[in-house]
């Protein structure tokens, strides 16, 4: 099963709906990007299946479909909470995810068909406080039509669907008109766009308890999910790594090839375990660089409607289990461990206090 898991892995990416190139939905990209285009192949529905008795690739689908859901819904407050904060790193979107079976690698279309799918896009998450939750957009909506266009169906439909919003999103300002299938009555729905942080939060094919951020992208590995013992917890890693996409801090280290390379490689189904030996090659971050990022992801934890009163117990209770003698662990890259403490209470000082007498909640 865990070969299965890892095959699987990183297949499916997490994609907010936040970029360009994923206007609409967590899109799946091969890893041959070169087969992009190529029909998958025919596929015949199983027999149905009772909840009691999963197929394995069923077993699968579900198990990693749960933990993008946790990472989305966590990550949700964050990213549309924050926008201001996010300097020019901000975008419009929509805000939901959207499959259909031919989202997921061949050998699990059937699992897929089994749990629901079809040919038609799928509504499969909506974003919290986006104009998709507030216009009303619902998991398990079928989409059939953008502005009146009817979408395409099929193997090709996540990218003809992308190619179709993005300009609508990209360049304009005007909600989007769509219409939906929903209890088997076709319904419109005039969707408001919605300016966020335009990072993807994506999750890592390893077991070293780690996150990377290169500027564009947060990965939060397998290891740390399981690490983190409440979504309060996985809250604090990724604020802080869209704190340093914000601060520019992988450019300052000159770490952007670098960290994205060990990224690139955490996301795919069989990761290079030299890639990410030791540091991986990426540069500790220096204890002025951590603290402001400290900072701010306090700021972006606030405002996003999370508690911050564990914030420094968690950091503390990491290094402690994952000390800087881990090499490929957190701490070997975050190492200032008793000066981030330290700045953390001024920096939640300082935040209350602005709380308590009515100010912006801006660092």
């Amino acid at each position: 099963m865990r070969a299965r898991h890892q095959e699987y892995w990183g297949k499916i990416k997490i994609a907010l709906a936040v970029v360009p190139a994923a206007l609409l939905a967590a899109c799946v990209t091969p890893q041959d990007g070169g087969n992009l285009n190529k029909p998958a192949q025919t596929v015949t529905a199983p027999a149905a299946v009772k909840a009691s008795v999963l197929t394995p690739d069923q077993v699968a689908l579900r198990a990693l479909t749960a933990q993008q859901d946790r990472l989305y819904n966590v990550a949700a407050p964050l990213l549309t909470g924050n926008a201001p904060l996010c300097r020019g790193n901000a975008r419009n979107l929509l805000g939901f995810t959207a499959k259909n079976k031919y989202s997921y690698p061949t050998e699990f279309v059937n699992a897929a068909q089994s749990l629901g799918f079809d040919d038609r896009l799928q509504v499969t998450g909506v974003l919290p406080g986006s104009g998709a939750a507030k216009s009303g957009i619902q998991r398990g909506d079928v989409l059939l039509a953008v502005a009146d266009k009817p979408l395409q169906q099929g193997p090709d439909a996540e990218r003809q669907a992308a190619n179709l919003l993005g300009p609508l999103v990209t360049n304009g300002r005007a909600p989007i008109k769509l219409t939906v299938m929903r209890n088997k009555a076709q319904q419109n729905v005039i969707v408001p766009l919605t300016l966020a942080c335009a990072f993807s939060i994506e999750l890592g094919n390893a077991d070293n308890v780690n996150t990377y951020a290169d500027g564009r992208r947060v990965l939060i590995t397998r290891g740390m999910m399981n690490f983190a013992k409440s979504d309060e917890e996985l809250a604090y890693l990724i604020a802080k790594d869209m704190a340093h996409n914000s601060l520019g801090h992988a450019i300052r280290q000159r770490m952007v090839a670098t960290t994205g390379g060990v990224i690139d490689n955490l996301m795919r189904a069989q990761p290079d375990p030299t890639a990410t030996a030791g540091t991986g090659g990426i540069r500790p971050y220096p204890q002025d660089l951590d603290a402001a990022a400290d900072n701010m992801a306090l700021y972006m934890l606030v405002r996003a409607g999370y508690s911050i009163d564990g914030y420094a117990a968690f950091w503390q209770r990491l290094a402690s289990q994952y000390p800087a003698s881990v090499p490929n662990g957190y701490t070997a890259l975050h190492p200032a461990t008793a000066y981030r403490m330290t700045m953390i209470d001024k920096s939640t000082q300082a935040l209350k206090a602005k709380q308590a007498s009515g100010k912006p909640l801006t660092p």
